[in-house]
């Protein structure tokens, strides 16, 4: 039993950036230390003095290392309440240490399950005796303090430095204690996550049980509004941290809207192989296409909707050429992010005050995540909407009307069927070839998004730009009213999912006007 004043310290840690400076620091304020053979021996190395745990159990590291701490010994000594004379009465009987201070970090394993590895490689790096020893600590905060994170090791120094007697505060207790119940709730999450994706089979893809798990990236400067408060988090067990690890050149902290936005324009450019541009505003494309070169791409999708582009975002699935970026630096627009830059576009990129440059590649998006939607008191989570026909499989769908579309035209619909998805509902998408000329998005009925798309299209522009355009429409038609709208402006097309008790009042209007439809059976609703 240890019957002097003397503050003990066990430390066993995977991560061992910092840990000697922290022991040296322990050791100068009296510390006695305790220790794994592993982080033992290079403390040994380093000249501090330290006691390996099996010399105070008795009993040897066992099982390659799975048992090294599990022992009453250590957790006698660390779950004493020393207010409470039954325990200090038990520990004196048992001969237990009191321990005052743990320090812990686990085995890797989210960095092991993140990489190529075996099965066994993962059950190796399950951590089972540092969770116990944080969790034990926790809970006893009143009277151990826990530390898990490396970045706070000099925090602690100093405040047992300037300690009379050498101890940590109990504000500081409390809130190591609610970093390290943060710190293994993470952990198991991951392991979970892991193991449900390989062992469990839940009806529709979804256990009982869903959780979710981040670090904060950043706080943000507020939310949507100046008076809503925000931060970032970066997730390891739903996604990768696609957006967050982007490249960052030039500009001020990202806005919570900029984060919606840039994501949306990744996810919109990210349905192409061919060079794509798109341009975003408050979380709607306002203009998308496809080109020979990305240069193309960016005049068309830009000349879809000029107006509102302004303050936009731009989204690139190639690299940015100077001519871009001379050309775009004449507007004011928030964010640019692209799969790269020619070192002359960012030199004149840069110039630009206040814009953030980005850089990204959205071809490493992962669509095999969940979309996950809060509501007041609770969420909801689905797959993500990645179900679009190829062009072919468009062909081969029956087209219910007596025109027949032109190759051309199913180039067109099989574009505005991709960028539809990715607008508000309810969502209608004009285009022209590979290209939008007009998008309606957001509206509570569906001929006024027909009307918007048609009057974006003819904005400024010499009306008629909409004619022999192809319509998309993301859910089906209530009424013939939205093709009569349709006619007016000269469209020549339509691609819809079908599935109204109206489809036939639909199917004559389009053939009254001459016009080619085809339903693919595919809802793309976005709320």
């Amino acid at each position: 039993m240890n019957t002097t004043n003397t503050k003990v310290c066990l430390i066993t840690v995977y991560d061992k950036r910092g840990i000697v400076n922290f022991a040296h620091s322990l050791i100068d304020a009296g510390y006695k230390i305790i220790s794994t053979s592993g982080t033992a021996k290079l403390l040994t190395e380093n000249e501090i003095c330290v006691e390996e745990i099996s010399d105070i159990t008795k009993f040897p590291e066992i099982l390659n290392g799975r048992v090294k701490t599990l022992h009453p010994a250590i957790f006698g000594g660390l779950l004493a309440d020393k207010n409470n004379e039954e325990h200090i009465s038990e520990i004196k009987k048992y001969n237990i240490l009191p321990i005052d201070l743990v320090v812990v970090n686990l085995y890797p394993f989210k960095n092991t399950v993140s990489k190529e590895h075996s099965m066994d490689e993962a059950i190796e790096n399950i951590d089972i005796g540092g969770v116990s020893l944080i969790r034990a600590a926790a809970k006893n905060y009143k009277n151990v303090a826990v530390v898990v994170d490396p970045q706070d090791y000099n925090i602690i120094a100093e405040e047992i430095k300037n300690n009379p007697n050498k101890e940590i505060s109990l504000p500081t207790r409390e809130k190591l204690c609610a970093k390290a119940f943060a710190y293994v709730s993470d952990y198991d999450i991951a392991i979970h996550n892991y193991f449900s994706g390989r062992f469990a089979k839940f009806e529709n893809g979804f256990g009982n049980k869903f959780f979710i798990s981040g670090e904060k990236f950043c706080d943000m400067r507020y939310g949507e509004n100046p008076h809503q408060n925000a931060a970032v988090y970066k997730t390891n067990n739903i996604v990768q941290n696609f957006l967050l690890d982007s490249i960052v050149y030039e500009g001020k902290k990202l806005s919570f809207n900029n984060i919606l936005d840039l994501n949306l324009a990744l996810k919109v450019v990210g349905e192409f192989d061919e060079p794509a541009c798109c341009v975003v505003k408050h979380a709607i494309p306002c203009g998308a296409a496809i080109g020979e070169n990305l240069d193309e791409a960016y005049n068309l999708a830009y000349e879809c909707d000029s107006k509102s582009a302004f303050g936009g975002i731009f989204g690139f699935n190639g690299k940015v050429t100077e001519y871009i970026a001379n050309n775009i630096s004449k507007i004011f627009f928030e964010c640019i992010i692209a799969k790269d830059y020619e070192d002359s576009a960012l030199e004149i990129l840069k110039k630009k005050k206040n814009l953030r440059i980005l850089k990204k590649d959205a071809g490493d998006l992962n669509l095999n995540e969940y979309n996950i939607r809060k509501f007041s008191g609770g969420f909801m989570i689905q797959d993500e909407d990645k179900k679009h026909l190829t062009l072919d499989e468009l062909k081969n769908l029956p087209v219910v009307t007596n025109k027949k579309p032109t190759a051309q035209e199913y180039r067109a619909m099989f574009f505005a069927d991709k960028i539809v998805k990715h607008v508000r509902s309810n969502a209608i998408v004009l285009a022209k070839d590979s290209y939008t000329v007009g998008i309606g998005s957001g509206q509570t009925s569906r001929v006024d998004a027909v009307k918007i798309s048609i009057m974006k299209a003819n904005e400024n522009k010499d009306d008629g730009l909409t004619n022999g355009s192809v319509l998309a429409s993301d859910a089906f038609f209530p009424f013939r009213d939205g093709i009569d709208e349709a006619a007016k402006g000269g469209i020549s097309a339509v691609i819809q999912p079908g599935g109204s008790i109206r489809d036939k009042e639909v199917i004559d209007a389009c053939n009254e006007y001459n016009i080619a439809m085809v339903f693919t059976n595919i809802r793309h609703f976005l709320h």
